[in-house]
């Protein structure tokens, strides 16, 4: 594919009504395809008694039911396809690690549109044709490695596609070929950066300057914390594999202030997850989408299970997501008290001689939970220094959260690394 050489696209910074406009136009068009060429959204829009042509403005949407991820994997495999299968040009497909996969289809148009919006995301993170990126999201049937590769392509970048794993090859080859941009999760950058170290490399005096980070959730402390160790601008990423992948919306390198979503392509809403009620903008809820463009698997109102904010436009007259804070179904019940990992990991990395590595373990015991949270200092503590940071982050804990967790300090290196998303919680019967 032809490189882009002309930056922003026109849609990027035309005015609200245009896009309004637009966003109408491959709405309707979204609602007839799907009604007509899929059984599931044909029974479930007569059974809510509504039809593509009740949408006659975007405010028209919320009368129409919501799709899940159990609706995917009721229709597994491709019952939710909208073309005929001949028409298909890729399938990709989650872990299914919690029950079966859910299998996602692209047409060649499908699969272009991708390639525009990663390109159009790696732009905004700063990328410029001709940078070398180096791909460290797994290829295969998750979305990450192939929708980044096929992005910076698109935009006319050299590509590395090293995928996941092989940690002190991946550190020599950005040594090697001297990458501008990464791509990778933050947890197995963190990897990367520690590898870096133990080569006695200087992690501040690589090629790269660009970081862009996604498939799971980071926080700010986070951000810092990269920045700091790699001298990078860290920029966020989201997608998911029901929706296309990556590339669902980008931070602005320029202004770092949450996610643009490409509402030319996704139109986004939020709802209070317990009652399904659409929030004003602004409100923390769950974040539905909708597909404006899509041709083998339109999604019409999928409840992405990921927590954030709708927010105004800034860096480009599209609108912006906070960083997700995390997902409905992530949130743990610590003896009466509910919580999400990423609020430990704000206090944890606000703590100077605790290394930003960590695990969550519940202890089921009767009818309450307990917390054991793992975490290794940067540097070797005898045992009365390790108790004493041990101490310290239990108390900022209990402060930040109200409840009172163990901590466990062990030597760096201890905490188990992610070679792509972090596994942070894990579960144990007492």
């Amino acid at each position: 594919m032809a490189g882009m050489s002309a930056g922003l696209e026109a849609i990027e910074t035309a005015s609200r009504d245009e896009l309004l406009s637009l966003q109408l136009e491959r709405l309707a068009t979204t609602l007839r395809h799907a009604y007509k060429n899929v059984d599931q959204y044909r029974s479930t829009f007569d059974a809510a008694g509504v039809s593509p042509e009740d949408c006659r403005s975007l405010e028209d949407l919320r009368h129409f039911p919501f799709l899940t991820k159990d609706t995917f994997r009721e229709n597994y495999p491709l019952g939710l396809l909208a073309v005929p299968r001949e028409r298909v040009a890729r399938i990709h497909a989650s872990s299914g690690t919690t029950g079966k996969p859910t299998v996602v289809a692209y047409t060649q148009s499908d699969i272009d549109m991708w390639a525009i919006v990663m390109a159009r995301s790696i732009w905004a993170a700063g990328g410029r044709p001709g940078d070398v990126v180096h791909v460290a999201y797994g290829y295969g049937l998750f979305t990450g490695g192939l929708g980044a590769h096929y992005g910076a392509e698109r935009l006319g970048c050299t590509v590395i596609p090293v995928s996941g794993g092989q940690t002190a090859r991946q550190v020599s080859l950005i040594h090697d070929l001297q990458p501008r941009i990464i791509l990778v999760t933050p947890s197995y950058c963190l990897n990367l950066i520690d590898e870096m170290e133990r080569q006695g490399l200087d992690p501040t005096d690589t090629s790269l300057e660009i970081g862009i980070f996604g498939a799971e959730p980071w926080t700010d402390e986070m951000r810092q914390e990269i920045e700091q160790r790699l001298q990078i601008d860290a920029v966020d990423i989201y997608g998911l594999t029901e929706v296309i992948g990556p590339g669902v919306a980008q931070e602005c390198v320029e202004t770092k202030d949450g996610l643009t979503v490409w509402e030319d392509h996704f139109y986004p809403e939020i709802i209070d997850p317990d009652t399904g009620e659409i929030l004003p903008s602004g409100e923390e809820g769950e974040l539905v989408l909708t597909s404006l463009t899509k041709e083998a698997m339109p999604v019409i109102r999928y409840r992405t299970g990921d927590l954030t904010r709708l927010l105004p436009a800034t860096a480009r007259t599209m609108r912006r997501i906070a960083r997700i804070k995390g997902r409905t179904d992530d949130m743990l019940i610590i003896r009466g008290v509910n919580l999400y990992p990423s609020q430990l990991e704000v206090i944890l990395l606000r703590i100077p001689e605790l290394a930003p590595h960590y695990q969550l373990e519940v202890v089921q015991a009767g009818n309450s939970n307990g917390l054991v949270v793992h975490v290794e200092s940067r540097e070797h503590l005898d045992d009365p220094a390790a108790r004493a940071l041990a101490a310290t982050a239990a108390g900022r804990i209990k402060d930040g959260v109200g409840i009172t967790v163990e901590i466990r300090v062990a030597e760096p290196g201890s905490v188990s690394r992610s070679t792509g998303k972090a596994q942070r919680v894990v579960n144990r019967t007492s």
